[in-house]
């Protein structure tokens, strides 16, 4: 699961609300993180940063990305057009074809997606298609194989991409949450026609190139982007809460789909995560900041 979060606060107020949970947990840790609010101890730190009376209700929001469901999606996109047999295809895959033989699918996938697979990138297409041929063998008659053959018809699709990314890697790579996630981010922190700048954590993956390709990219669709400003986590409270918030999101939904999870907590984080299926920095104005917070 990943979680992006953002936070639209004061800067002061931000600061003060760092200042409250150091208050109430009493730790001698240098850089509060997540785990901290998770801890058992903790309990009621953490239901007083979520609850509708607390300090970021309202002012705070969570993309989540399932990154198995990533693949799928990205997948499905590459080799028939459109995403619209991605959701069928996850929901249905691991029944019909049984958990090894999902996960089989699922590493192939991601192996033909990377930009640098394991094992030779001149062999990913072929053992793509024969897992998919096997699969369907495997479970005929089901709506998960249905899909599965219309993949397999695809296959110029897959011999087109992969040729592509050896010829020029993408700048964006298919796999990586982190950049859609911020694009979501700006385009709701911007919805009332306001222009953002988003104050993001310092991340390795937001070179200066990419910043200034997704800053053009939101424009041209009509976001209200007006820039990424990179910051050291510590120097902005912002971005300490917003990764509060991504960390605690992430274990809260993963222990959800994992069949397990707490009632209490699954209900105090909707209002953070709005509508939809877990799927996947923060804008400035006195405003937005963001956070990512990755795992398996």
């Amino acid at each position: 699961m990943f979680a992006h979060a953002s936070v639209a606060l004061p800067v002061d107020v931000a600061a003060e609300c760092v200042r409250e949970i150091r208050h109430r947990i009493r730790s001698p840790a240098e850089e509060y993180k997540a785990n901290h609010l998770l801890r058992e101890k903790h309990r009621a730190v953490l239901e007083w940063l979520l609850a509708e009376a607390g300090p970021i209700h309202g002012h705070a929001h969570v993309e989540l990305t399932e990154k198995a469901y990533l693949v799928v999606e990205r997948t499905v996109e590459l080799l028939l057009g459109d995403t619209a047999e991605a959701g069928p295809l996850y929901r249905w895959g691991p029944g019909a074809f049984g958990e090894p033989g999902w996960r089989g699918f699922l590493r192939a996938a991601n192996r033909l997606l990377r930009v640098r697979p394991d094992g030779d990138p001149l062999t990913v297409v072929d053992q793509f298609f024969r897992t998919i041929d096997t699969l369907t063998r495997a479970g005929p008659g089901t709506e998960a194989a249905r899909i599965l053959r219309r993949l397999s018809a695809a296959r110029a699709g897959a011999d087109a991409y992969r040729e592509r990314v050896r010829a020029a890697p993408p700048l964006f790579p298919v796999l990586n949450p982190l950049f859609p996630a911020i694009r979501r981010t700006a385009a709701r922190w911007s919805a009332g026609g306001v222009p953002v700048t988003l104050v993001h954590d310092q991340q390795n993956a937001l070179t200066p190139g990419r910043i200034a390709a997704i800053v053009q990219g939101a424009r041209r669709d009509g976001i209200a982007l007006d820039g990424v400003r990179l910051v050291d986590s510590r120097a902005d409270a912002r971005v300490q809460i917003a990764d509060f918030l991504a960390g605690v999101a992430r274990r809260i939904t993963s222990d959800q789909l994992a069949q397990g999870g707490d009632p209490f907590l699954i209900s105090a984080l909707r209002p953070y995560i709005g509508e939809g299926v877990p799927t996947g920095p923060v804008p400035e104005s006195d405003g937005p900041a963001a956070r990512g917070n990755s795992g398996d």
